[in-house]
């Protein structure tokens, strides 16, 4: 045990700053993609809150859609990983194009899932005709761009598999530059250029019609194309590939390879998928508690969603930098690598607890002034201190399993941790409370809930780690090979 710890120790000094030079702009990248979404929200808000309600009410459809493609094509991340350690780099290119196969695939899908579903789904949430109407246009118009996010998202995985994440954030920062504008002309037509600009603005400019929430859906899918469009043009002309020249001999469809990345990146998306229910259906089961309380529920996880990019990046990066290490066949520096970001990902953890204990107050204060909503959100903060190191640990202890393409377990986990402990138990606290000894809990009830799925994630998945990690090191296991 000395030993090892030493070996940490030692690792630590050579691997921080590799590590965080991976994860910070993988982490910039997210806070990128997270602003378009703030601002379609800001931006439909100005105009009427019947085009507010129709953004939100889609985006709940369509997110988890992207969230579900983004993490099956992250599978393709620890293959380009391990390839590149171990110096197979001719091997790289037909992989991607087997993602490339699948994001098409997937996008297509995604696409006609929101032209054919989302009326009969709207009806079966009793959402108002109106609200209705505009979201299923909005959603007509964002289809148009799936495919554009999930070729974005393969090449995305691709690149951050050789080690080079910052092209995701220069190019998300494109995508946010993008939105805004054309939001703007799109959402609120000639009317609200002439405000901006004045009347000596074109005549045909000046009649653009307000398109609101449907506007918002076609800045949303062109914002998505230019990012796909950015990153194929950057992979093609960067010489930070190497001699994977990608886009040089297409390589059909090859259905072993098509298998592997499915194998390693289903589980994935289908876990993002489940967390991501997850507090959809929280935010649902609280919506009947009244005003107060979903208000501080939405500020409180709002607040804390941008504090956990942080953690989230430092996982992603986790996943190449173990990949890399069993890719150069050294099974036991990858278990101190894997190890060596679990701990850096625990001092972020305690970062970001100082961080709300020092922030709450006046950054909550920014969201509202209403002082019933400050109080109750204050409460959830603190909650949420509790959960920012099972946060931290569980999603950096998936990072590095997903180094190991061991994502099947991960998923599996994320089912039993967060819809059977969290929701379920969360639910329990909150409208039953406990076992007649404690009165239901309402809201906090919920939160406790997450507390307790995060931390039985993080338990979990720490043990499966540790069990992986010391196999493969003692040569009990073989490393998995691409």
């Amino acid at each position: 045990m000395a030993t090892f710890l030493a070996d940490i120790a030692d690792t630590c000094r050579k691997e921080t700053r590799p590590l965080l030079g991976l994860a910070l702009p993988i982490c910039g990248a997210q806070l990128a993609q997270a602003g378009m979404s703030v601002a379609d929200v800001m931006m439909t808000g100005r105009l009427s809150a019947t085009d507010l309600a129709a953004v939100s009410v889609g985006s709940s459809l369509w997110m988890p859609l992207m969230l579900f493609m983004t993490g099956t094509l992250m599978g393709l991340t620890p293959i380009v990983a391990q390839l590149l350690g171990g110096g197979r780099t001719e091997h790289i290119r037909p992989n991607v194009h087997q993602a490339l196969w699948v994001a098409l695939v997937l996008g297509a899908l995604a696409a006609l899932v929101l032209w054919f579903t989302v009326m009969p789904i709207f009806e079966l949430m009793s959402v108002p005709p109106e609200v209705a109407s505009r979201s299923a246009a909005y959603l007509a118009a964002v289809a148009f761009g799936m495919p554009g996010a999930a070729l974005f998202q393969a090449l995305r995985a691709f690149s951050d598999g050789m080690n080079h994440t910052r092209p995701s954030l220069w190019i998300s920062l494109l995508g946010l530059g993008v939105n805004i504008p054309c939001n703007f002309v799109l959402i609120y037509g000639g009317e609200g250029l002439t405000d901006l600009f004045g009347t000596w603005l074109p005549g045909w400019l000046q009649a653009m019609p307000a398109l609101g929430a449907f506007g918002c859906g076609i800045a949303t899918a062109i914002s998505l194309w230019v990012m796909a469009l950015a990153m194929g043009l950057y992979t093609r002309r960067s010489r930070a590939y190497g001699s994977v020249e990608l886009w040089h001999s297409p390589a059909p469809p090859r259905w072993r390879m098509i298998a592997e990345l499915l194998h390693v990146g289903v589980p994935i998306g289908v876990a993002i998928f489940v967390e991501v229910t997850l507090f959809t259906l929280i935010a649902l089961f609280i919506a009947s508690l009244g005003e107060v309380t979903v208000a501080a529920h939405q500020v409180a996880l709002n607040y804390t969603s941008i504090l956990f990019m942080l953690p989230l990046s430092l996982g992603m990066a986790l996943t190449v930098r173990v990949g890399n290490t069993l890719g150069q066949q050294r099974s036991s520096h990858a278990r101190l690598v894997a190890w060596h970001g679990i701990l850096i990902s625990l001092l972020v953890a305690v970062f970001n607890s100082l961080l709300l204990w020092l922030t709450a107050e006046p950054v909550i204060s920014l969201y509202t002034h209403d002082q019933a909503v400050q109080r109750l959100t204050l409460s959830l903060v603190i909650l949420a201190m509790l959960f920012q190191v099972s946060d931290s640990l569980q999603v950096n202890l998936a990072g590095a399993l997903r180094g190991y393409k061991d994502t099947r377990v991960i998923m599996f986990i994320t089912l039993v941790a967060y819809w059977l402990v969290g929701l379920a138990g969360g639910h329990w606290l909150g409208t039953r409370g406990l076992f007649g000894l404690i009165d239901p809990m309402g809201v906090h009830g919920y939160w406790i809930g997450l507390v307790g799925g995060l931390t039985a994630a993080a338990v979990l998945l720490g043990e499966r780690l540790r069990r992986i990690s010391k196999a493969v090191a003692h040569g009990q296991r073989d490393i998995p090979a691409e």
